[in-house]
């Protein structure tokens, strides 16, 4: 071939790669002569949300590189512990039936759980998965990067009681107030609230300590018979509980703002206590934790899966954030956060101190993970058995403002919702918009889910809305039909504003009052504003749950689905 042409041939091709080149820069698009950098993604359990997320973001600013000058980044993605395990194994499973491939983004690099219970859970998990091959690994071959023992929430006036009990969650089984723990605390009833074992690790670590406590026997001695045997004791504990929760931090934060008469007692994290006085308003009482004495230190390692869904240089870029989460500047982050060091040699730094109501040097026996068919058997027998009952109303806004979209998502969510009723759990189905429509009784039978089935059907979005007057008339059912000794609730799910109503937010506002935490009839409200926040009123949906102790979330056809699971967990 002739030199010049060959010579202007290469001229030709340099120029058009410059080119692209520069339009990709130009642009801020990326291209495939700069897509050189890859992503770590870590998948953590709730707790260790916050410090996944400042590390990385420091991290990231160093623009980390593998040894052969490739660049990557850390993501975090946070979900509880219970999804977490559930996440993996079910992308476990689809890359064992071949229908996702092991280069998928939707694998994590890295996982972390808050404690050794779902550790072990997801260990045996993917081992049922593929047997023999140990991809998950040993716990302690996982480094540690954070931990936070499970202690007793409670305030200045109480914790002197709660400590003077050598095993309080067997002092619980036949007390009912704190002036029988301790002849100098007030005559103010046992209220406890813990998150759902079923979806917190929070929660699932306190329903073993009190089976732990209750038998007498640590948790690698408990046997399935053990749990049938001693599942009265736990129902006993459990008649205290005034509302379940999905999120540990959420459920302080609610004792400090409600103060003691709405509970008295929390089975949180020492990090939810440091939280809590950490934004202290004017006039909140300060809480302190109370050490058990044996408890669960809720340890949050670095896994590392040996598998083949973590590539070579993944597994080199996730060495790199291990050993960086764990140096001491940025373990630093983890005690800011009241969580306590992976690195024993770091110190605790001043948020571990009396002012923020914990003790630094607080002694405690570990208590390690049951069996895996104990931990199901334990679930089993607190949905069936133990768990205190609950009687919700599910309030349904079908007016004209429902497009055909928010209804179909409304209906598929409301479906869900009721398939996974429990035994312990029935509710009450009302439809409302210029009309409020009479109350449809469901609970876990066959008959009265078809019953549900057919009020979700017949659901048809048509006339105004009474938003008022139907929270109004939830409540009054509820008061008329009050179950007691059981947790009862009203959910209310809107996509507008109200319209219609006789009834003023005022007159609502002095109604509920009526049945708020100090009364005999407690009725706890939820609010759900659905759609675009421009068709209803934030503050109003948050008012009204305020005005009785819950709590307002917004949602949309995407996540009404999730938002209303997690909901469910709150009774």
């Amino acid at each position: 071939m002739n030199t010049k042409l060959l010579s202007y041939q290469r001229l030709i091709h340099l120029s058009t790669a410059l080119g692209i080149l520069f339009l990709g820069a130009c642009t801020g698009k990326p291209n495939r002569l700069t897509q050189q950098s890859f992503e770590v993604k870590f998948l953590v359990g709730s707790a260790l949300g916050q410090f996944c997320e400042q590390a990385a973001e420091q991290f990231n600013q160093q623009q980390p590189k593998l040894a052969n000058g490739k660049g990557f980044s850390l993501s975090c993605e946070t979900k509880s512990s219970s999804d977490v395990v559930t996440s993996l194994t079910s992308l476990a499973q689809q890359l064992k039936s071949r229908s996702l491939k092991r280069n998928r983004p939707e694998f994590p690099t890295l996982v972390s759980v808050d404690g050794e219970i779902y550790h072990r859970q997801l260990i045996d998990q993917i081992n049922q998965i593929f047997p023999g091959k140990d991809y998950i690994g040993e716990i302690t071959d996982a480094p540690l990067l954070a931990h936070s023992p499970m202690v007793f929430m409670t305030s200045a006036e109480l914790a002197d009681g709660l400590r003077q009990q050598p095993d309080l969650y067997k002092a619980l089984v036949n007390t009912k107030t704190h002036q029988e723990l301790d002849p100098n605390s007030p005559q103010l009833p046992i209220h406890l609230v813990h998150t759902a074992p079923t979806g917190s690790n929070s929660g699932l670590q306190t329903l073993v300590a009190q089976f732990a406590s209750v038998s007498g026997k640590g948790p690698e001695q408990l046997t399935v018979a053990d749990v049938q045997g001693y599942q009265t004791q736990i129902q006993a504990i459990q008649s205290k509980v005034i509302r379940y929760g999905v999120s540990t931090s959420s459920l302080a934060k609610d004792m400090v703002k409600n103060g003691s008469f709405w509970a008295s007692i929390a089975s949180v994290y020492e990090s939810s206590v440091i939280a809590a006085n950490s934004n202290q308003q004017a006039g909140q009482s300060r809480y302190e934790a109370v050490y058990p004495q044996a408890t669960f230190t809720s340890n949050m390692r670095a896994i590392l899966p040996k598998a083949p869904w973590v590539s070579r240089q993944e597994k080199a870029a996730a060495q790199q954030v291990i050993d960086y989460l764990r140096s001491p500047q940025v373990q630093k982050i983890a005690t800011e956060l009241g969580l306590r060091p992976g690195v024993p040699e770091v110190p605790l730094g001043a948020k571990f101190s009396a002012q923020f109501g914990v003790d630094s040097k607080a002694r405690y026996d570990s208590l390690g993970s049951p069996q895996p068919e104990v931990v199901a058997a334990m679930l089993k027998s607190w949905q069936e058995f133990a768990k205190k009952p609950s009687q919700v109303v599910v309030l349904v806004n079908s007016s004209g403002s429902m497009s055909e979209n928010k209804l179909a998502a409304v209906q598929k969510t409301l479906r869900a919702y009721i398939e996974s009723l429990g035994p312990k759990e029935q509710i009450a189905l009302i439809d409302f918009d210029s009309e409020i429509r009479p109350p449809v009784l469901v609970d876990s039978t066959p008959q009265k889910r078809d019953r549900a089935m057919a009020f979700i059907v017949n659901l048809n979005p048509d006339g105004g809305n009474r938003l008022y007057d139907a929270a109004l008339e939830a409540r009054n059912w509820l008061q008329n039909n009050y179950l007691e000794r059981a947790i009862n609730a009203v959910v209310i799910l809107t996509d507008g504003e109200d319209s219609d109503s006789k009834l003023r937010l005022e007159q609502l506002s002095q109604e509920l009052e009526k049945t708020g935490f100090s009364s005999e009839k407690r009725i706890a409200f939820f609010t759900v504003g659905y759609g675009n926040e421009g068709d209803f009123k934030p503050k109003v949906l948050e008012q009204i749950a305020e005005f009785n102790w819950g709590y307002y979330r917004q949602g949309d056809p995407s996540s009404i689905f999730k938002l209303m699971a997690d909901l469910k967990l709150e009774f």
